[in-house]
Parts: structure tokens; C-alpha cells; sequence
């Protein structure tokens, strides 16, 4: 009789339960390089961003003193939470590597150049957010992506109709 081993490992997958994303970042900056950074966060936070409540709209990431620092995302105050819930709007640490911290210092220091968060979301239970080097974009910049998008959603409308024997 053959002996029943353990079965193969299933392969990591890495599902991404989404809490908050900046959308109006991609509309207002060029993003030209994303990084994946860990937060150091009190208890009642993650239960607040477990519950899907986060905005980052008004954050921003500063270096100080060779750490990451994410400024002005507003996770509020967990509901069930007594005394000692969090400061909705509290500056959070960020957990990256040195190198990659070095990087983006170099990076700022650059005219025109900012960090910002792009999203909020855990994977594999832990809280992470995506953030990004970024360079601001003109007025006209804004409604050229605009004439562009419009007119690929018109692009693809033709095309559904030709596809379906309409003209």
C-alpha cells in the first residue's frame, strides 16, 4: 500500500480585497513608478478599513529623517471603538525599504516630482497601500486624456456596432 503524502502546495495567490483608491489622482498627475508599502496602524484602524471606510483624496507622502510618512488620509474612528480609538486624520508610518525609500527621496528632490497614495487594500491580511511617484499635469494635459478617452469609447462603439451588422 502506498503511503499518502501531503498533498502538492496550492500556489500563493494574492487576493487583493480593495478598500479605498484615489481615482482622481490618475486624473490630476502623470504616474511614472508605483510601490507597494506596509502601514504601521493602532487596532481600531484596521477594523475601520476592514469595514471598507478610508479616503484618500487629500494624502500625500513625506520623507522625514530617512522614514515614510503618509499624511492627510482620513481612516475615521472605528464605531464601536471606546477610548482608545484613533486620530482620524493621524500622519501613519510607512514600511519600505531603505533603498526604495532613498529612491524616492532622490526622486522629490526633482522638480515637479510628489508622492502620492494611490490605493489603500489588504493582501493576505495585512494593510497595504500602492503609492506613487508622481509628476503634476497641466490644465490641457487633463482635457487631452479626456478627448482621448471619449474617443476611444467611441472607437469601440463603432466597432460593436460594424460587428453586430449595424451602420
Amino acid at each position: 500500500m502506498a503511503k499518502q503524502g501531503k498533498s502538492p502546495a496550492k500556489p500563493d495567490t494574492e487576493e487583493r480585497k480593495l478598500v479605498a483608491s484615489n481615482k482622481k489622482a490618475r486624473h490630476d498627475y502623470h504616474i511614472e513608478t508605483t510601490f507597494e508599502a506596509g502601514m504601521v496602524l493602532q487596532g481600531t484602524e484596521v477594523k475601520s478599513l476592514r469595514m471598507g471606510r478610508a479616503n484618500l483624496v487629500d494624502g500625500f507622502i513625506d520623507i522625514e529623517g530617512g522614514e515614510a510618512w503618509l499624511h492627510g488620509v482620513n481612516i475615521p474612528q472605528y464605531v464601536n471603538g471606546t477610548w482608545t480609538n484613533h486620530s482620524a486624520t493621524r500622519k501613519r508610518k510607512l514600511l519600505l525599504h531603505k533603498a526604495e525609500i532613498e529612491k524616492i527621496e532622490r526622486k522629490v528632490s526633482e522638480k515637479g516630482q510628489t508622492v502620492i497614495p494611490l490605493s489603500l487594500y489588504f493582501i493576505k491580511g495585512r494593510a497595504k497601500v500602492e503609492i506613487g511617484l508622481a509628476r503634476g499635469k497641466k490644465s490641457w494635459d487633463k482635457r487631452q486624456a479626456i478627448a482621448d478617452r471619449d474617443w476611444d469609447r467611441e472607437k469601440q462603439q463603432e466597432l460593436g456596432r460594424r460587428l453586430k451588422g449595424r451602420t
